[in-house]
């Protein structure tokens, strides 16, 4: 048996202060719908993945579009009670002005994730991802499928701003 990265994907949130991007990659006990069937992520289910190697900040899947990483420490992550949540220090180059200038724009299409299942429980057409091996998160310029991810955007140019934020969702979590 092959085993196969798989990739997640979700709507954004977007709001303006510092050069950075940052929000949640996956949101715990949310289910969303995949191909046939319903999927949702278990607390704790990167916890061992986030103790061990290099993990990607990317767009859209591609390694060639890098835009952080854990090693050098561009790229944060942790596990927190919402979810995985994620910060990238964008770097200087012409993709990460891109990216942020799409973000302010409201224009991108979500977060992603891309992982290996190391462990998961089927309930009938229900799938739990209870551990996994998290290699990347992107930036993605498509279609979520959890729309309770979110990405924030952050550029100083908007800092005196009085209403931070401009949401592309209206995200029911848990009085968030």
């Amino acid at each position: 048996m092959t085993i196969q990265i798989e990739r997640r994907a979700a709507e954004l949130e977007i709001r303006a202060k510092g050069r950075r991007l940052e929000g949640y990659a996956a949101v715990f006990d949310q289910r969303a719908k995949i191909a046939d069937f319903e999927e949702l992520i278990a607390r704790g289910a990167f916890a061992d993945s986030l103790r061990d190697g290099d993990k990607l900040a990317l767009v859209d899947h591609d390694a060639s579009k890098l835009l952080g990483r854990t090693r050098n420490g561009s790229l944060k992550l942790a596990e927190d009670t919402r979810g995985l949540h994620f910060e990238i220090a964008l770097p200087k180059t012409s993709l990460a002005d891109d990216v942020l200038g799409l973000a302010d724009a409201g224009s991108l299409g979500g977060a992603s994730f891309g992982f290996m299942v190391t462990r998961d429980k089927w309930a009938g057409t229900l799938r739990t991802l209870e551990a996994v091996d998290l290699r990347e998160i992107s930036i993605v310029n498509a279609w979520p499928a959890y729309p309770q991810t979110t990405v924030t955007a952050r550029s100083a140019g908007h800092a005196n701003r009085s209403d931070f934020a401009r949401r592309i969702a209206l995200l029911d979590l848990g009085g968030r």
